[in-house]
């Protein structure tokens, strides 16, 4: 079997930024066991899989260890695929995934991407103190909650110096930790981690932009939003808080096309 897969960095407007993902189409399902052995081999943070849907198509995500029920820049690094070489005459999408419809459109000439996904705002919940003790007992300011853990911190600078010990998070159980304050040359940064996906650190997660959108959009009080995510590779996210769905809008690079042998 032979299988076309796409890589490309998503959330940035160059190769080796952004957050990278593979893509590969598929005209029926492969067996599930077959997709994650091929997201372990590419050992990105996630591997999108996507079959013809209706007039649109269905999409799965794979990290290196598991399924993920909603991922965002493997979605636009689909999204390009499609828009760029399977159907170049589309300007808007639709997947069907397991958190739902998800939308993704074309924004003008720039080459932006545009991500329509759900609002996720988060609650306020006492914090842990084993995650804290990862941190490396940084305190932050205020701890919140949604699918993933939210620590707000009061720098940006704070949030730059982590260095979270990955066993120690890998310990606790959750779905993911992010971290974020106010920017200092935009409206907030972020970092997230989730070592317990086989991801130590995501360099930029479209997904927990679910949170902070809606979260920055009330502390901030103003929906439109220009986010960075501070990881080594870094990405450069354009968002709005639009009712109960959140616009997350970025570039998107191709690195490498590539034909997958299977047997």
């Amino acid at each position: 079997m032979r299988l076309a897969c796409y890589t490309l960095d998503a959330f940035t407007d160059r190769v080796f930024g952004g957050n990278p993902a593979a893509v590969c189409p598929l005209e029926e399902w492969l067996d599930e066991g077959l997709m994650q052995n091929i997201a372990s081999e590419n050992n990105l943070a996630e591997t999108a899989f996507f079959v013809p849907d209706g007039d649109g198509y269905h999409i799965r995500w794979f990290t290196p260890t598991n399924e993920v029920e909603l991922c965002g820049h493997a979605t636009l690094a689909s999204a390009y695929v499609i828009f760029n070489y399977l159907s170049p005459d589309k300007h808007n999408l639709r997947f069907r995934a397991q958190a739902g419809e998800l939308r993704v459109s074309r924004e003008g000439e720039a080459g932006v991407l545009s991500l329509d996904f759900p609002s996720r705002p988060p609650e306020p919940v006492e914090p842990d103190p084993r995650i804290v003790d990862a941190l490396g007992g940084a305190s932050p300011s205020e701890t919140w909650k949604a699918r993933d853990h939210l620590y707000v911190f009061k720098t940006e600078a704070e949030v730059r110096a982590l260095k979270p010990d990955f066993a120690r998070l890998r310990a606790v159980e959750m779905y993911a930790l992010t971290v974020t304050a106010p920017g200092d040359d935009c409206d907030f940064v972020s970092r997230f981690f989730a070592p317990g996906h086989g991801i130590d650190e995501d360099p930029v997660t479209g997904s927990a932009h679910c949170t902070l959108i809606p979260f920055w959009a009330k502390r901030l009080g103003k929906n439109v939003l220009h986010a960075r995510q501070v990881s080594r590779r870094g990405g450069e996210l354009f968002c709005e808080l639009k009712g109960d769905r959140v616009k997350i809008a970025g570039h998107v690079a191709l690195y490498a096309k590539s034909t997958l042998t299977l047997g």
